[in-house]
């Protein structure tokens, strides 16, 4: 179980290392943004990146949250009936 946590820590440590690099838009933002760059404003496309990023996340870091406890109650069940 140990390794499983590990391997879940490591893979989470290189997703958030490589977070800055990643940017994805859907095509109509990519177009306002494109029409902000070409006036001279770039500082919305990277707020509206961190935006996807952040709605990108949320569900995952959820679902993760929820399973942590699942797993914590789980073993202390299991721990008690003996």
């Amino acid at each position: 179980m140990k390794l499983l946590i590990r391997s879940i820590s490591l893979l989470l440590f290189l997703m958030a290392a490589y977070l800055p690099n990643v940017s994805a838009q859907c095509a109509m933002c990519r177009a306002t943004i494109e029409n902000n760059v070409s006036s001279g404003d770039t500082t919305v496309g990277a707020g509206l990146n961190m935006g996807i990023l952040y709605l990108f996340a949320a569900p995952y870091l959820l679902a993760m949250i929820i399973g942590y406890f699942w797993y914590r109650n789980a073993k202390m069940k299991k721990r008690a009936a003996y």
